[in-house]
């Protein structure tokens, strides 16, 4: 027999139950205004390496697999279908086959088949006659030997040797799928994909617009009738607009912790959000040309940085010290933080860590009387200019002289690619929180986002181990020490990962921030206006 106390507090359950309220229903129409912070440099996202593509155009494509769009945090847990409808692995570990949707359209009204996702994938590992002009995610599918079709709704990526975190790669933003009958050029300037929206027309440094697929495979979707992204650099500009309604929702995650507070008086009711993004704001170093070939002066330089410095300027204490992984809670692989303060120039005694890199710098031929004379570039966008101004500011602590070189946002990725440079204040976006996308991507010796030159043939032994590991727990320590051993060698100096503020009206609905990546989440067709 039930408890009193205990059916007290069913019914008490029950009567809250059928008194909340219902949620509405999503309304159908209305055109979704946002701003937008740059112009990307095509619409290609296989061919970009900034979310200032995925944004806008995330929403013209499918992927084979996505991560759950109302889910905040991205994980294997969180993969569902999309162009394709199930998918298994091989006993062995080295097989991932693919059952495809039928019925599903390009938006030129040609059928999307299987030769799709081998021409994609084809491309992208540089087997293709036809070639990306940058192809900056070819590293995630080294372990791929090749993709074959078994019929037009059947496709299978045969791997080398296991790799688990395949799915995860295939799930992001960055990895959607491309028509076979269209080309690389074309997709810059006028992409053709399968998704709820269709491209429109990008004006560099004006707008870009998308409107809705009448044709959409996911029945009833996408809710809105399009979306308007306006190009306004200025970041006040663009938020005063906001303030104004002049536009619906901001870029995501590019608020700053006090126009958030300004927000809260200004725009009393818009929704805002802080999160993690997964972003790492850090120095890169052109290791293989003087002065920086000589790993003194790196250490020096990675000695030097008060990383809660930045952190209390830039974000008034809201942000996070981490190695390439992103820091727990929002990140999945993170280390420890004792295990972190062990690594030199993250422990807490600033002026001890600096004394050792005065001492490095001497012992290089540097000193009070003769300073390392430099140039910091860096991408012009507020982002990466203000941190670098503050870098520039601590390097003096260790007689480096250091000016802003600032490059802009069409011009940086293609800079950096060809090491035309010596030090550079970066922002690398892990796309998918799993340490094969960090790891192989930015550090192993071939990749094109390599953009250091780093090159540890040990260390990518240890990549390999981690990456076969099935066992969870067993692979986030190997984790750790890799990343332990990255920070070390100063491959990459992280100085923290921000968190970045994202502000909608309130009658904008259906918006979830992820927050351990801010490049998965911009397929927007669950968002709708309630007005």
């Amino acid at each position: 027999m039930r408890s009193v106390p205990a059916l007290a507090a069913a019914i008490l359950s029950l009567l809250a139950f059928s008194s909340a309220a219902p949620a509405a229903e999503p309304k159908q129409g209305g055109i979704l205004r946002m701003y937008h912070r740059d112009s990307p440099g095509s619409a290609s996202i296989h061919e970009e390496a900034t979310y200032s593509t995925n944004i806008p155009f995330m929403p013209v494509f499918n992927n084979l697999v996505i991560y759950k769009q109302d889910v905040a945090q991205n994980s294997m847990d969180t993969i569902v279908p999309d162009l394709a409808e199930s998918w298994a692995w091989s006993g062995d570990g080295k097989t991932l086959d693919f059952k495809l949707r039928q019925g599903v359209k390009w938006h030129d009204g040609k059928p999307f088949t299987s030769n799709d996702v081998k021409c994609t994938f084809d491309m992208v590992m540089g087997k293709s006659p036809q070639k990306f002009r940058k192809n900056p995610r070819k590293s995630w599918y080294d372990q791929v030997a090749d993709v074959t079709t078994n019929g037009d709704f059947e496709v299978a990526f045969n791997l080398k040797r296991p790799q688990p975190a395949l799915l995860a790669l295939l799930a992001s933003g960055y990895t959607p799928i491309y028509p076979c009958h269209v080309t690389p050029a074309e997709m810059r300037t006028h992409p053709i994909g399968t998704g709820p929206f269709k491209f429109v027309e990008f004006k560099a440094n004006e707008s870009i617009k998308l409107v809705r697929n009448p044709d959409y495979w996911k029945k009833g979707l996408p809710h809105l009738d399009g979306i308007e992204f306006t190009i306004i650099p200025n970041r006040s500009t663009a938020i005063l607009a906001f303030v104004a309604g002049k536009f619906d929702m901001t870029f995501p995650t590019e608020v700053t912790v006090p126009l958030l507070k300004d927000m809260k008086t200004q725009a009393p009711n818009a929704v805002c959000v802080n999160e993690p993004t997964n972003v790492s704001t850090n120095i890169i170093v052109n290791s293989t040309s003087p002065p920086f070939d000589n790993p003194d002066i790196r250490r020096a330089m990675a000695l030097a940085l008060d990383r809660n410095a930045f952190i209390s300027i830039l974000f008034e204490g809201q942000a996070d010290i981490g190695g390439t992984m992103l820091p727990r809670p929002g990140g999945i692989w993170g280390m420890p933080k004792e295990m972190l303060e062990t690594i030199p120039g993250y422990g807490p005694d600033i002026n001890a860590n600096r004394e050792e890199a005065r001492k490095l710098m001497q012992k290089a031929g540097y000193g009070p009387d003769k300073h390392l004379t430099v140039k910091v570039s860096t991408r012009n966008i507020a982002q990466y200019r203000d941190p670098a101004v503050i870098l520039i500011d601590q390097l003096k602590s260790v007689y480096i002289d250091a000016d802003l070189d600032v490059v802009e946002t069409a011009n940086w990725f293609s800079k950096v690619a060809r090491k035309d440079y010596a030090l550079g204040l970066n922002l690398t976006g892990n796309a998918v929180d799993d340490p094969d996308q960090s790891f192989y991507e930015n550090y192993s010796c071939k990749s094109e986002r390599n953009y250091t030159n780093y090159c540890n043939p040990e260390i990518e032994k240890l990549f390999d181990q981690q990456s076969q590991e099935t066992d969870v727990a067993k692979r986030k320590k190997l984790v750790w020490e890799i990343d332990k051993k990255l920070q070390e060698d100063v491959a990459r100096p992280i100085i923290f990962h921000g968190r970045g503020g994202t502000c909608w009206q309130p009658y904008v609905k259906g918006v979830t921030i992820m927050v351990n990546s801010s490049y998965n989440g911009y397929r927007y067709e669950d968002v709708w206006l309630d007005k």
